[in-house]
């Protein structure tokens, strides 16, 4: 039942950071028989949600069924990190990813490199890195910041 409970909840994360959805909703019907299986506790409010939350979170659904046992692990993982933060931390992390969504493409992709870079490295180096970072005035962690997004990504 807790399982069951995370994953809904998982899936109302996800459709949360899944970006704007149409006004048409989607009736319980039109759910796939998995979708249906999965989303089974909000069956009987299902026609009350608004059609854009009724579109994220089938997308949710959807999201979560393709996803192998890792997969879903990690997001678990993730969701219980995000149930763990303050309303100012969540405020503060859906401003991030509004800002990172709105980057140009070239600029996210050196991002998303340069943080797979970084989860690679041993845990004593990132710990170094974070530790160099937090000595920084604000003013220079913004034009490293700058400095780094100038940079051509390593091929």
């Amino acid at each position: 039942m807790k399982a069951n409970r995370l994953v809904a909840i998982a899936i109302a994360l996800f459709a949360c950071l899944a970006g704007t959805a149409g006004a048409q909703g989607i009736a319980w019907d039109d759910l796939s028989d998995a979708q249906k299986e999965l989303l089974a506790p909000h069956q009987q409010r299902w026609s009350e949600l608004d059609p854009a939350r009724q579109q994220q979170i089938a997308r949710g659904a959807e999201r979560w069924l393709d996803m192998n046992r890792r997969d879903r692990a990690q997001a678990q993982d993730r969701f219980e990190v995000w149930r763990g933060m303050s309303d100012e931390q969540r405020a503060a992390a859906r401003q991030r990813y509004q800002e990172f969504r709105g980057l140009p493409p070239d600029q996210r992709a050196a991002l998303i490199d340069t943080y797979r870079r970084y989860r690679q490295m041993p845990p004593e180096r990132r710990m170094e890195l974070r530790q160099r970072f937090r000595e920084l005035t604000p003013e220079q962690r913004q034009s490293f910041r700058e400095q780094r997004m100038r940079q051509p990504r390593p091929r």
